[in-house]
């Protein structure tokens, strides 16, 4: 059976494929083997810098070259390493000998050869490799989706900032707010998430078999290679790697910057689920239209219905994406003394975790672009819940001293169907200024939102 996105056995290469096609140059095994070459390319041309009387300084020509391979890196390429796989069954020693190959009738690179991959273990490439794809998916993909959504809510939180909306707490009629303050509030939780995101550094050790640059300082013993290792990781792209430089790990980096960063998009999908799940029920509640789709059908034998799908994709994929994220930041950190390899096969599902995340944040986006808010049903089910007034009233009576204010309207309302003229006729036994009277008796539910306008427009 050939391989086709009906034959996937990954949705997000199947079914799903089309809508991840940002994140799969960057998160796939391709990816993965560009952003190797890179590394091995960037230590190569730094070493010809290093004042070596055996690695001269490369030519222009020569560095242009070496530039060109990252750059121009294809899918021919990436077969070709894969190619050298078969044989090595490595695939960093793959990688080197692919690049050794491109030095052939070039004799100012052939002969210097050996100081492709010099005094590196693998870890020293891969994990920087992890850290350009992670710096990639973060900044490429994963914050320009969650900006999307941010200012998507943020233009209905604006929008809506007026309308007014029954609360319900615990599932029970509460104090009024509007529609664009509860908007609001997931704006600026969302903010956060994404600002913690944004703020981690993404680190890379280049420093040997064990941390302690062992082969380095038997090549050179008197050479700073400490300086030189962080030079590389920290010069900007193209001639470095543009990554904080870690200096301390065993032989592989600790990977604590990934667990922060994991955890922290975690907690930002865990915002997100939260707003998927409350807009379900708004739906439900009728309190949002969703626009309809010409052909589109929601149930095989109940020709009415229009479901919220996108916002159900968004919560399940939101939720496997946290799965995988989880077991990441909890593994990853943990590896037996100096190196083992149960990290090496986990770092290959970060594309997976971040796939599950980027396809829920397109799911939730589609479905926030499908609402038409129902302001009537919002209305309609404010003017049934006069009962919510029992607070601003019960507030009144203890600002002047009336004795038991709580315990009575609790007992005129809780549990109880409460109309206009009930507690109309309570305001006005009432031993308050007749002007606080007035003032009780012109609110409503739908006006007795505090300063929830003011609140929904200041995000």
């Amino acid at each position: 059976m050939s391989l086709t996105t009906l034959t996937a056995l990954s949705p997000l290469d199947g079914r799903y494929a089309a809508k991840l096609s940002v994140l799969r140059p960057i998160m796939s095994e391709h990816g993965y083997m560009h952003r190797r070459v890179q590394v091995e390319m960037a230590w190569f041309m730094a070493l010809s810098d290093a004042g070596f009387a055996e690695f001269k300084p490369l030519t222009v020509g020569a560095r242009a070259y070496l530039l060109g391979l990252v750059k121009n890196f294809s899918e021919a390429d990436c077969a070709a390493i894969k190619e050298f796989e078969k044989t090595t069954n490595h695939d960093v020693k793959a990688v080197e000998y692919w690049i050794k190959s491109k030095f052939e009738a070039r004799p100012e690179l052939e002969k210097a050869t050996e100081f492709v991959h010099f005094a590196c273990t693998s870890e020293d490439i891969n994990n920087t490799s992890h850290a350009l794809q992670l710096r990639s998916g973060r900044d490429q993909v994963v914050l320009p989706a969650l900006d999307r959504i941010i200012l998507k809510l943020r233009e209905m939180a604006h929008l809506h900032a007026g309308v007014p909306m029954l609360s319900r707490t615990h599932g029970q009629t509460a104090s009024p707010t509007t529609v664009g303050k509860e908007l609001a509030n997931v704006v600026v939780r969302l903010q956060t998430a994404v600002e913690r995101i944004a703020g981690v550094k993404i680190m890379a050790k280049m420093n040997g078999a064990v941390g302690n640059y062992n082969a380095h300082l038997a090549a050179w013993p008197d050479f700073d290679w400490e300086a030189f290792s962080k030079n590389v990781v920290e010069t900007p792209e193209p001639m470095g790697l543009g990554l904080t430089f870690q200096p301390y790990s065993i032989q592989i980096e600790p990977h604590d910057y990934m667990a922060e960063l994991f955890d922290a998009v975690a907690r930002a999908n865990t915002i997100l689920i939260d707003l998927s799940r409350d807009i379900w029920g708004y739906v439900s509640l009728g309190y949002f239209k969703q626009r309809l789709k010409a052909g589109e059908i929601g149930s095989s034998t109940m020709p009415h219905k229009v479901n919220p799908i996108d916002f159900e994709n968004a919560e399940g994929n939101l939720g496997l994406a946290n799965a995988l994220l989880k077991h990441l930041s909890e593994k990853l950190p943990i590896s037996r003394w100096q190196r083992d390899l149960t990290d090496s096969t986990v770092l290959r599902n970060i594309g997976v975790a971040l796939g599950y995340a980027a396809l829920a944040y397109s799911s939730l986006l589609t479905g926030l672009n499908k609402l038409e808010l129902n302001e009537a049903a919002l209305a309609e089910d404010l003017d049934a819940a006069w009962e919510v007034l029992a607070e601003p009233i019960q507030t009144v009576m203890r600002r002047y001293g009336v004795q038991g204010a709580y315990e009575k309207l609790k007992e005129v309302t809780r549990g109880q169907t409460v109309t206009a003229a009930d507690l109309h006729g309570l305001i006005r036994s009432l031993e308050i200024p007749d002007a606080e009277k007035e003032r009780l008796l012109a609110m409503t539910p739908g006006s007795y939102t505090g300063k929830a306008t003011e609140l929904a427009r200041r995000v």
